[in-house]
């Protein structure tokens, strides 16, 4: 159970979103919710002008935002009766998309019917769980879930890497349960490093694959033939393999780096 865990999910939450911030590229710094619409008041502490727009975002102080945390974020999730480590993932997919989005993927990688509310069933099967599956595959939706938005462009990288250290935290939590790492636990993290290592040389060798290959016509059909449209649509198609197979395995190199930093911590 993580009773009291909310100090050490939030401290991890807070390095990402701690920060001011009025990028007008980003809706949620909007009052209005949508880039250009209401005034642009930004978010810090992870408390956006688009869910508060009557705070005063840039003077907020962290002693506002922990009340707002708890009562938005660390409750709806039932945090309290969470594992620990679950708990973390839940809290931090919670705070960027909101917590009913974070439980419904959670309760899917649990095997449960997705209805957004932690319920009697969602803490039993968190709870009798291999906790650092349901982690890992939680963050993997959660980066799904990014990779469909609009604005993925724009913030992949320092989302993609943000759930990369979620996820070596949680996981490193999750271990430990509340208790300092072992050398076992160390070594398990030091695993998934590698394991991660390897996934991001397979997906590299993959698009370096991709990209060498080609379509190739023989000498015996004449130019007039080859229908263009379909070598536009198929080359356009391997683009996408090969940008997918790369970011892919950035990811991975994150998760690597992050599985290793929690095991040497």
């Amino acid at each position: 159970m993580a009773t009291g865990n909310l100090a050490a999910c939030l401290a991890v939450t807070l390095r990402h979103e701690g920060a001011y911030t009025n990028d007008k590229r980003d809706p949620g710094n909007w009052t209005g919710g949508k880039v250009g619409v209401g005034t642009l008041k930004g978010t810090k502490y992870g408390i956006a002008a688009a869910s508060y727009p009557n705070l005063d975002i840039k003077n907020l102080t962290l002693n506002d935002a922990k009340p707002i945390y708890e009562a938005k974020y660390w409750r709806p999730i039932r945090g309290d009766a969470l594992p620990v480590g679950i708990d973390l993932s839940t809290l931090d997919y919670g705070v960027n998309s909101g917590p009913s989005r974070s439980v419904k993927d959670l309760q899917s990688v649990l095997g449960l019917k997705p209805d957004g509310i932690v319920g009697a069933d969602t803490l039993k099967a968190a709870i009798v769980a291999d906790g650092k599956a349901v982690i890992q595959r939680h963050c993997a939706k959660r980066l799904s879930f990014m990779r469909g938005l609009k604005i993925w462009n724009t913030f992949k990288r320092g989302w993609s890497t943000r759930v990369a250290d979620v996820e070596a935290k949680a996981v490193a939590m999750y271990l430990a349960r509340s208790k300092p790492l072992t050398g076992a636990d160390r070594q398990e993290l030091q695993t998934e490093s590698a394991k991660a290592n390897t996934t991001a040389t397979v997906q590299q060798t993959g698009a370096t694959a991709a990209g060498g290959g080609g379509i190739a016509t023989s000498g015996n059909v004449p130019a007039v033939d080859i229908n263009w449209y379909v070598v536009a649509g198929v080359a356009v198609a391997l683009l996408i393999v090969i940008g997918i197979l790369l970011f892919k395995a950035s990811h991975n190199k994150r998760r690597a780096a992050a599985y290793a930093k929690e095991a040497a911590a």
